[in-house]
């Protein structure tokens, strides 16, 4: 039975997140019905990385089962048809059956837009965090510098986190001005359920001046989630990257949100 790969992204506002539930209001649940009604069969996916209610995603990788011969195309067009516009394969792939959107990839992108305005825009509500105070961005990139490397990252995981060992790869942590908004870039072999916005949420706290650079080098230290920062909103939380080295999977949009 053929292995279809497919690109996904998506609005998270409208969604209880990704994994399905017996509501039916979550992105899996909308692909699956999709899938379903273009196949003429049920069709179960499996995802690279499971996303929270809110959470966007530009490059979310699937995998499903199918007995129906179709193009490549033709999954990509025929399924849209059957989606809302607030998700849409970007492209389909067969792959061998060796691949597994999750434990097949070696590593994951996210991106948090932060709006650091003093008034609120509603052109980025619900796409991005917004904090009214000034942020001192150098301090927060110095302070972000200490979670790069092998690290146990008790200290940003969620108190309901199923992962079997807090210890993380962290390979990018980088922030950006655009404007009104401040790019962070995380990089990672994987991450820990709410990893992105706490170090987000301990970032910011950072740039208000509220803790010092060395804040997120203690948090470390210490592998205690309750001394950490609170959780950020998930409003500017995109799923940027999956990256298959060892599988033809086509290229991401990794950071691509048109901001240049």
């Amino acid at each position: 039975m053929p292995r279809i790969a497919l690109g996904v992204s998506y609005d998270g506002r409208p969604w209880q997140g990704w994994q399905t539930q017996t509501s039916g209001n979550t992105v899996q649940d909308a692909l699956e019905r999709a899938l379903a009604t273009f196949a003429t069969t049920p069709v179960a996916t499996t995802c690279a990385g499971r996303t929270d209610t809110g959470v966007h995603a530009t490059r979310q990788v699937v995998h499903f089962d199918c007995a129906i011969n179709r193009s490549e195309e033709s999954w990509v067009r025929g399924v849209n048809t059957y989606l809302p516009g607030s998700i849409a394969i970007q492209w389909a792939k067969v792959v061998p059956v060796t691949f597994h959107a999750r434990f097949s990839a070696r590593s994951r992108a996210y991106t948090y837009l932060i709006l650091n305005a003093r008034v609120r825009q509603p052109l980025w509500h619900g796409r991005a965090g917004w904090v009214f105070q000034p942020l001192d961005i150098g301090a927060m990139r110095e302070a972000a510098g200490a979670l790069i490397g092998v690290h146990d990252f008790s200290s940003f995981r969620s108190s309901q986190c199923q992962a079997k060992s807090p210890v993380r790869t962290m390979t990018n942590l980088s922030l950006e001005h655009r404007g009104a908004l401040i790019v962070v870039t995380l990089r990672a072999n994987a991450f820990l359920h709410h990893m992105v916005r706490n170090i987000v949420g301990a970032l910011i706290q950072v740039g208000q001046g509220r803790q010092p650079v060395t804040f997120m080098a203690s948090l470390l230290a210490a592998r205690d989630r309750t001394v950490g920062a609170p959780t950020f909103s998930p409003d500017g939380l995109y799923l940027t990257d999956v990256t298959y080295p060892e599988h033809d999977i086509p290229a991401g949009l990794a950071g691509g949100f048109g901001l240049d």
